[in-house]
């Protein structure tokens, strides 16, 4: 009897190609692999605790945050997190 190799999962897929998009060197600072993998990735499925804990955590840091790209990136994920939540609610409501 033979099997047919394991297909790789659409989310390990997604998440390689996603990973190539986000440069990744010792040049490259936090802030701005943080804005190319929010270019990368718009619209994927999360669950909405996972979105309620990273603003918390992402607030927070702005916060404390010296770094102007540092927070322009936390603005701009605290925004994005917000408007998957709305957009999120919006369906369930529907």
């Amino acid at each position: 009897m033979t099997t047919a190799p394991a297909q790789p999962s659409r989310d390990r897929a997604l998440g390689r190609g996603v990973s190539t998009l986000i440069p990744q060197s010792a040049t490259t600072s936090p802030a701005e692999q943080a804005a190319a993998a929010l270019a990368a990735i718009q619209t994927v499925p999360v669950h909405v605790g996972v979105l309620q804990a990273a603003m918390v955590l992402l607030e927070e840091a702005g916060r404390s945050s010296e770094d102007e790209t540092m927070k322009a990136a936390i603005v701009t994920t605290v925004t994005m997190l917000r408007t998957a939540m709305d957009q999120g609610r919006g369906r369930q409501a529907g």
